[in-house]
């Protein structure tokens, strides 16, 4: 059965299979002009007229409609969703494959599905890290939502670019895109549901949009969710099992009912890295209320805590709330808090470990205790060994290259001081040979 092109190629290719002429497809209801133009591509047709048609021409409206029956097309939507499943709760990489499978299924004659399957190979390639293609997938999808707004709506694509500029490096063309986003939701008056939480945090990120942001953490709060990764996990099974008994509509079921299950974690994780952010900002300036920001991050490292598949973020909350208890005077939970932090960092050399060590080190300068220098080779040490890991993490090493820098100094080791605010630099793609001077220079990324 033909299914290549346009609905108006469809109608063509299979009047001419049937031999019948455009007089004879019209019959008493239609006139011949009338499917010569849906044929043509300048007219589409109704419901009504396509469920006629459909009759005539010995096919589903489905078909007809979609270029694909309906036991294909539901099939299709499943396979959209296991790719989904994969993405939220498997394996990024794995993903991609899918959603790419789905794209060369579905083809130009499913315009809509291919769209959903392209923009869901964008985000597995963002959540792969592969910034790069992922961007370039983004762009033409938005393009295609400028020429198509009844496939793809356009603020989610300009959010998801802003997002990966920002973790690209390229903070002005993130920054752009961050307003114009906010432009077109402050048009809606748009403070609720995932649109708006993503949009908030990457305006967070970026470091604009702050009243919205705070509008959205007034109107979302941080809720601490429940692990439902053993219910989610169980039912995606229940959903292959079900395709593989052949009863595709409740695998479809299964499906929807997992992804909904996993929602509110996302939902939650997400507020919870923007009210960090949030208060990190925040503790930047002078009138910023360290009470209100204290509760704020104490929410989010709650909701982190919760989740079995957060331990790095719970471990990067914890540390902030230190910082902010370091800057309330309260050393003792600072430093607490700080090893808490540690015993969650286990394993591969990381800025956060790191981090971890020179919240201990203030803590040691502050109470001028002999042990802070130790702690200061301690943290360096952990620095020296974290490898290099794209352009947001090697911010992050440069960060922590240039506190301890400060910390150094602060106990009183110049040349050590030099030499990590060199490394701070050499982190981020500088390279200085002679102490004070920048040679050579720009980020590549």
């Amino acid at each position: 059965m033909p299914s290549q092109g346009t609905i108006g190629d469809r109608v063509r290719g299979l009047r001419l299979s049937r031999r019948m002429s455009q007089a004879q497809l019209a019959g008493p209801d239609l006139s011949d002009s009338y499917v010569s133009l849906i044929e043509s591509g300048k007219r589409t047709p109704t419901p009504v007229v396509a469920r006629l048609l459909a009759e005539r021409l010995g096919c589903t409206t489905e078909f007809l409609l979609h270029g694909i029956e309906p036991r294909q097309r539901i099939d299709t939507e499943l396979g959209l969703r296991h790719a989904e499943l994969e993405l939220h709760h498997g394996d990024a990489a794995l993903a991609a494959d899918r959603f790419g499978d789905i794209v060369k299924a579905a083809g130009e004659d499913n315009a809509l599905l291919a769209a959903h399957a392209r923009l869901g190979r964008a985000r597995a390639l963002e959540a792969q890290g592969k910034l790069g293609r992922a961007v370039e997938a983004y762009e033409r999808l938005r393009r295609e939502a400028a020429a198509h707004p009844e496939r793809l709506a356009d603020v989610p694509l300009t959010v998801a670019l802003c997002r990966c500029y920002h973790r690209a490096g390229d903070v002005m063309r993130a920054r752009d895109l961050g307003t114009k986003a906010l432009e077109q939701v402050t048009r809606l008056s748009l403070v609720h549901g995932e649109v708006a939480v993503e949009l908030a945090a990457a305006l967070a990120d970026a470091g604009i949009g702050q009243p919205y942001v705070e509008q959205v953490l007034a109107a979302t709060g941080v809720p601490v969710p429940v692990d439902r990764t053993t219910e989610i996990l169980s039912l995606w099974q229940a959903s292959i099992s079900a395709a593989e008994g052949e009863d595709s509509a409740l695998a479809v079921q299964f499906a929807d009912d997992a992804i909904s299950a996993g929602r509110p974690a996302r939902i939650a994780v997400q507020m919870a890295k923007i009210a960090m952010r949030w208060a990190e900002i925040t503790a930047a300036t002078a009138d910023g209320d360290v009470h209100e920001i204290d509760e704020l991050v104490s929410r989010a490292s709650d909701v982190f805590s919760a989740l079995s598949a957060e331990t790095m973020e719970h471990g990067r909350s914890l540390l902030v709330l230190a910082r902010v208890r370091l800057r309330t005077g309260d050393p003792n939970s600072a430093e607490e808090l700080a090893g808490q932090a540690l015993e969650l960092l286990t394993g591969e050399p990381s800025s956060l470990a790191a981090s971890a060590h020179l919240v201990r080190a203030e803590v040691a300068l502050a109470r001028s205790d002999q042990d802070a220098v130790t702690t200061l080779k301690r943290a360096e040490a952990v620095l020296s060994a974290v490898p290099a890991a794209g352009a947001i993490r090697d911010r992050e090493t440069a960060a922590a290259w240039r506190q301890l820098g400060d910390l150094w100094g602060r106990a009183g080791h110049r040349e050590q001081q030099t030499g990590a605010y060199r490394r701070a630099l050499e982190a981020v793609g500088v390279r200085s040979t002679v102490a004070g001077t920048v040679t050579s220079t720009v980020f590549a990324r």
